[in-house]
Formats: C-alpha cells, structure tokens, sequence
C-alpha cells in the first residue's frame, strides 16, 4: 500500500470510529422516567431508554461502557444499570431497605459506585462490576441529597437537606467522621480539583459554604442569593458556577477570593451543571423549560439550548 493509500484509509477509520462511538451528554429527563443521549457533535438526540421512576442523577464509568441512573420517585428503591454502547437499560440495582437514592459518584479506579438515599438518611456502596450492594452508611442526618468523593477516596461528604449539615463518611470503616453545620437546606454539593475544599450550596439560607477537607471544618460562608441549589468548579480550580433556581439566574465566583463576579439570567429553573474538561464551556439544564444551555464560560452567553426530555436535569458525559 502506498504511503497515500495509507493515510487516506487511516483517516478514513478515525472517522468511521468517531461516527460509531461519538462524544455523548447523557440527560435524565425526571417527568418522562427516560434518559437521553445527546451528540455532542450535532446537539442532537441521538436515543433514548428507560429508566425508573424520575431519574434524578446519572453518573458513568471510566471506561464509558456504563451509566448509572437514581430512580427517586415511586417506590425509590433502584439504581437503573444503562448499557451505554448499545444505549439501552439493562439492568436496575434493588437497594434492600434504601430508599430515594439520589447523588451518585464512582470511585477513580471504577470499582464502587455510591449513592446517598435521602428517606433513610443513608449512602450504599455498590460493587460496580457484579451491580450488588456490598454495604449501606447512615449519615444520621435528615435528607442527604448529594455527595462527593475526597480525590484519594477515604471520605465521603454528603449534603442534607433537612438537617442543613455535610456529613463525613469514614470509605473504609462507614462510620462518621464529622456533621458540619452549613445553612439551611443544604442541597449541591463539589469537590475542588485539588482536593482541598468542599463547597455545599444553602438553598433556603441563600449561601455556600466553604468547607477545609484537612480539618474538615467550615473556612467561611459566602453570601449567594436566589436559592443556590448547585454547583460545579471550573477544571482548573480558579472558578465556581452556581445555579439559582429561585431567581433564575447563573452566578460565576472566584474560588481565591471567594467573590461573586458575575451573574446573569437563565431559562426556568436552572438545576443540573456540567462543565467540559477543556473549562471553556458548560451546560447547565433548566428544569422548568425542558432545555439545556450551552455556555461560554468566558463570557457566560449562551451558544445554544438543546432539546431535551421533559424536566431535564443530571447530566454526565461519554467521550
């Protein structure tokens, strides 16, 4: 084969590779009980599968072959198991005597899966490759809505609505460590790219805590009108974007200097943020509208809304 013949055939199998397996926004739409697979590419919907009753969050392995989805509502006691390749569910995860699974995340090397139960005020880790429970945590606290993982994977920090607290979690023995008082209805919840603070968002208190994850101690509260209900940092650390349901609105902060540097107007409702590796643009899924924005976040204008299911919320990519 010619060195031509070569490099147009290379090429040819990129894009033949790429259109087989492209760049997906995984979407849970809650009053549709579906989930849907954008193409990045396009901002198309591409599919669509079930779920259970109102899929909450969604979360997806490293490897990209799996999504996990919280059924919230009706009886509240499973986890949807999605084939993301084929983008059909295949399976759903029975969580025993756990109910309202909500906030997901799976550990960095892909092998357990968590997920907070808000009515039995509970975390259960999941064995991701077998998709059995192998333990459930009690927080002790009203509500626990969302959590996050610490980067090296010993603590959990969970949000509680109703007990306007973070519970820490104990990985390895499922004790807790801490309740740390933060505001009223405590709901968002992330994790700073090195690991050093946990932000929560206080809805009802219309404030963000700051939380130190060496002390595991509130360093400062930081006023955020509009019922902040979540938040995502920037991959670079520096930024922090805050969605305000009540007054619809986005607000962007300096993570340094713990300062508010710009808001701006959104759709109805806005609740689900996903930022893209790159830190250069961000989705954020106004519930109220069905919709999904596509920010710049350079300048926080809007570069497109997606169609989306009915009450669009979680969000997670497959690249």
């Amino acid at each position: 084969m010619s060195k031509t013949l070569f490099i147009i055939f290379y090429f040819t199998c990129l894009s033949l590779l790429a259109a087989e397996n492209p760049a997906l926004l995984l979407v849970g739409n809650k009053a549709e009980d579906t989930l849907s697979f954008i193409d990045l590419a396009t901002s198309k919907e591409v599919a669509k599968t079930t779920t259970g009753r109102g899929p909450h969050e969604v979360t997806v392995t490293p490897n990209g072959k799996k999504a996990f989805v919280s059924n919230y509502e009706g009886a509240g006691d499973t986890i949807s198991v999605i084939d993301v390749p084929s983008r059909k569910e295949k399976s759903r995860i029975q969580l025993s005597d756990n109910r309202a699974p909500h906030g997901l995340e799976i550990s960095r090397d892909g092998s357990r899966l968590y997920a907070t139960c808000e009515k039995t005020e509970s975390v259960v880790e999941i064995d991701v490759g077998t998709e059995k429970v192998l333990r459930s945590f009690k927080t002790g606290q009203k509500g626990s809505h969302m959590l996050v993982l610490s980067h090296d994977g010993k603590k959990i920090y969970t949000a509680n609505m109703g007990s306007g607290t973070s519970t820490v979690l104990d990985v390895a023995n499922g004790m807790v460590i801490s309740q740390i008082g933060t505001g009223a209805r405590c709901e968002g919840i992330d994790i700073t790219p090195d690991g050093r603070q946990v932000w929560t968002t206080n809805d009802e208190a219309d404030s963000l805590s700051v939380i130190n994850t060496t002390t595991d101690q509130v360093m400062a509260n930081i006023t955020s009108k509009g019922f902040p209900i979540r938040v995502k940092f920037t991959p670079d650390g520096k930024r922090a974007l805050v969605a305000c349901a009540h007054s619809n609105e986005l607000a962007l902060y300096d993570v340094a200097l713990r300062k508010e540097l710009k808001r701006v107007s959104t759709g109805h409702f806005p609740v689900g943020i996903l930022i893209e590796p790159a830190g250069q643009r961000a989705f954020v899924a106004f519930t109220g509208d069905s919709t999904i924005a596509l920010y710049n976040l350079a300048t926080l204008a809007i570069i497109e809304n997606i169609h989306a299911g009915k009450q669009a919320d979680a969000m997670a990519f497959v690249f």
